[in-house]
């Protein structure tokens, strides 16, 4: 059953009304995500430019899908008494043996800035109970991983692309990297039997899809809106513009950082540090004394 509607303001994200999303089940056994990332006309992408129209969406005969999308996990100790039920925003709840409890998100349309993203910005604020640790509270042993893909694209080739600016997210959640759950396959290589887990990646492939296991616990419904908006410009220039120079990349992403780190223009400053020092061990393997308690 799907919770999508359609009029002249574009897509309407609605509930099911399946009980089993509401409900708890046990590690795997929620149900299947819904892929949302489809809408009618151009109420949702209005504003963008011809360009990014070309790059980030695909439309036939007044039918847009958008080319990216993403999920997000959201691991708790606790879930808000009374909250738990369907939420347009995830497809169910399941124990989790790390932490508790993880609420995990329909498949979303990964979108630049516009009407379609506001929507999904939305489903966020209606589900903050869940996401907000000030009423379903997390700790360290939470994770937040992220699963992405792309229209065209295997897993395996998501990887390839996005491994050439993952330097940055290596220096956000750099801490991670040595958590059991996510410790293996530091540089991104091509799966090999020998040498890495099959399943506690940094980054692991599964089908056409890739899933970023680095990522810490999520706190709050701005810090989700805001990752949203990082994997947005990661996915976007690994596949749109893959012959960015990463250092000038990072320098765009500026600006959020500054948001994402309250302000703190000189935590910044040393994150953009950090992203350099890891992309460079990614791309060679060499190992600036800076992270090599991160790497090994």
């Amino acid at each position: 059953m799907s919770n999508l509607t359609f009029n002249q303001n574009g897509v309407n994200f609605g509930l099911t009304n399946d009980q089993e999303r509401g409900e708890i089940h046990s590690y795997h056994y929620k149900p299947s995500p819904l892929f949302l990332n489809k809408t009618k006309g151009r109420a949702d992408v209005a504003g963008l430019s011809p360009k990014r129209l070309s790059q980030n969406v695909r439309v036939f005969m007044g039918d847009v899908e958008s080319r990216f999308t993403i999920g997000f996990e959201v691991e708790k100790n606790s879930l808000h008494r009374n909250s738990v039920r369907e939420y347009e925003l995830f497809c169910g709840f399941e124990r989790d043996g790390s932490c508790g409890y993880e609420a995990v998100t329909h498949v979303l349309p990964l979108v630049p800035a516009s009407k379609w993203r506001t929507k999904v910005y939305d489903m966020m604020h209606k589900a903050e109970k869940i996401i907000d640790d000030q009423y379903s509270p997390s700790d360290r042993r939470c994770g937040g991983h992220i699963t992405i893909a792309v229209n065209g694209m295997e897993g395996d080739q998501v990887r390839e692309a996005v491994r050439k600016f993952s330097g940055l997210m290596y220096a956000m959640f750099r801490h991670r990297l040595t958590n059991q759950y996510c410790e293996y396959n530091k540089r991104m290589e091509q799966f090999d039997d020998c040498r890495h887990h099959r399943k506690y990646q940094v980054a692991l492939v599964k089908g056409n899809t890739l899933e970023f296991r680095l990522p810490s616990r999520v706190e709050s419904v701005k810090q989700l809106m805001r990752r949203y908006e990082l994997m947005y410009e990661m996915v976007d220039v690994a596949v749109n513009r893959p012959n960015t120079s990463f250092k000038a990349w990072v320098n765009k992403m500026t600006p959020l950082l500054v948001t994402m780190y309250d302000g703190d223009a000189d935590r910044v400053e040393a994150i953009k540090a950090l992203a350099v020092h890891f992309q460079t061990y990614i791309n060679t393997g060499v190992k600036n004394q800076a992270i090599v308690s991160f790497v090994g």
